[in-house]
């Protein structure tokens, strides 16, 4: 992985060169492209996992509103996890290939990005930033891998990934391998993450929208 400063994130170092190229243009454009998230490690993707498995983290339906953590079960909230974010070991943001991305330049004095549907719809504080990026991120090598709902994770249209390294990644990820890390792990819910690996395998990894779907 590498660091970039300017502004800072990690990822690949293609990656990371790919997108400052396409930052430039979008900056030649009025809009000011800023990584919010990028390359997580296993950690710290776990630690997402069992803060929202515990109740610590909100869990979210489809359209940004918060759901009652109480009135769910373990399969349900594992579920409500698992639409907006990926299973430790299976997450796309451990590849060093994929960035979220807000733009600064819309944000008023102290604002904090949700990652929400509202941010992106038209009226949206980053909606005109996400128009610009419909037409432009191909240019760059990136495709936008839940652009539209396909019955597994929840759309994220600011979370970009870099197809000519991702789409190899991808492959190397395996029920097998999602076994083997599930079982050393300390996750919350791992009997449960166990019994249904196949599905989150099938539904969650490898069902997303791909570069030709865009």
């Amino acid at each position: 992985m590498t660091q970039f400063y300017e502004p800072r994130f990690t990822a690949q170092q293609e990656v990371g060169e790919a997108f400052l190229a396409m930052r430039a243009e979008a900056i030649r454009a009025g809009f000011d492209l800023t990584p919010f998230s990028t390359f997580r490690d296993y950690r710290t993707q776990l630690r997402i996992w069992n803060n929202k498995f515990s109740g610590k983290k909100a869990l979210y339906d489809i359209d940004g509103n918060v759901r009652d953590f109480c009135k769910l079960s373990p399969p349900e909230v594992i579920e409500c996890i698992l639409n907006w974010s990926a299973l430790p070991g299976g997450s796309r943001h451990q590849w060093g290939t994929e960035i979220d991305v807000v733009d600064t330049a819309a944000m008023p004095p102290g604002y904090e990005p949700k990652l929400l549907p509202e941010e992106v719809r038209p009226g949206g504080i980053f909606h005109p930033l996400h128009c610009w990026l419909d037409a432009n991120i191909s240019k760059f090598g990136f495709f936008r891998p839940y652009k539209f709902f396909k019955g597994g994770m929840y759309p994220e249209p600011w979370h970009l990934s870099y197809a000519p390294l991702s789409m190899q990644v991808v492959k190397l990820v395996t029920p097998e391998l999602l076994t083997r890390i599930t079982e050393e792990a300390e996750i919350l819910g791992k009997e449960l993450v166990l019994e249904r690996i196949h599905d989150i395998y099938v539904n969650h990894i490898t069902n997303f929208v791909s570069p030709d779907e865009q």
